[in-house]
């Protein structure tokens, strides 16, 4: 229990900023897990939105914000290249027979 007025109101301060910073971290897990099902340039900006919004409130360390949004657009960057792979098929030539 806190002894002095200032440590009481320092408690309540700190029980609103909890509430606040758990929201926006969820938030940012949230739009990387959704991503991760779907990688997709929409989902990538509303990663990189709601990251850049947590670095700025320091709920996360601005460093770690840019690590994670680097390993998404990796993750983004591999599923298109996987995607083209798929859809584009090799072409195939056949040798015309010497007589």
């Amino acid at each position: 229990m806190p002894n002095t007025k200032s440590a009481i109101r320092t408690q309540r301060k700190q029980a609103r900023r909890r509430v606040t910073n758990l929201r926006v971290q969820r938030g940012y897990k949230d739009a990387a897990r959704e991503l991760k099902k779907d990688p997709s340039p929409e989902n990538l900006r509303t990663a990189y939105k709601t990251l850049d919004k947590a670095a700025k409130k320091r709920v996360v360390a601005p460093n770690k914000a840019n690590r994670l949004k680097s390993r998404l657009s990796k993750l983004v960057g591999s599923a298109s290249q996987n995607q083209t792979a798929v859809k584009t098929k090799p072409a195939t030539h056949k040798k015309a027979k010497s007589v």
